[in-house]
């Protein structure tokens, strides 16, 4: 895994739903496409032996498992969601970590208001998720510098 200069768990309400729900985060906006390419990957509920093990360890190594299974990069995707438990996130400062815990908590929140007003809303189009992502960090990046 990247440098990481800071990790972050919160149990912050909508996030922590999603996670309780076991359920990754749909991108169904903009906001969302400002900072991921992808949905927000919910790893599975962490099995008994690993719950009765080095707990935080084995959370630890199930979010890595879950980002390789997935082909997921934790420089790219700097944020997870553990079934049955929470959102965890990183960052190269943890002035960045938690920045990227307060962009998940409002991307869980408004994914949540988006699937309670129109169940089955539809994901975002590629097109508008790769215009606001490569704005903001691709290699001609000029927006919000």
């Amino acid at each position: 895994m990247a440098h990481i200069g800071g990790i972050v768990h919160t149990h912050s309400t909508y996030a922590t739903a999603w996670a309780q729900a076991q359920l990754d985060i749909p991108i169904l906006g903009t906001t969302h496409a400002d900072h991921l390419t992808v949905d927000v990957p919910c790893a599975p509920p962490m099995r008994d032996e690993l719950i009765l093990g080095d707990y935080e360890y084995q959370t630890g190594w199930q979010i890595i498992q879950e980002f390789e299974k997935r082909g997921l990069s934790p420089r790219e995707v700097e944020m997870i969601l553990v079934g049955n438990h929470a959102p965890f996130t990183w960052g190269d400062t943890v002035e960045k970590a938690v920045y990227h815990s307060a962009v998940l908590e409002e991307v869980a929140r408004l994914a949540y208001l988006s699937c309670t007003l129109r169940p089955g809303v539809a994901r975002l189009k590629e097109t508008l998720i790769n215009k606001h992502y490569e704005r903001k960090h691709g290699a001609n990046s000029y927006y919000g510098q």
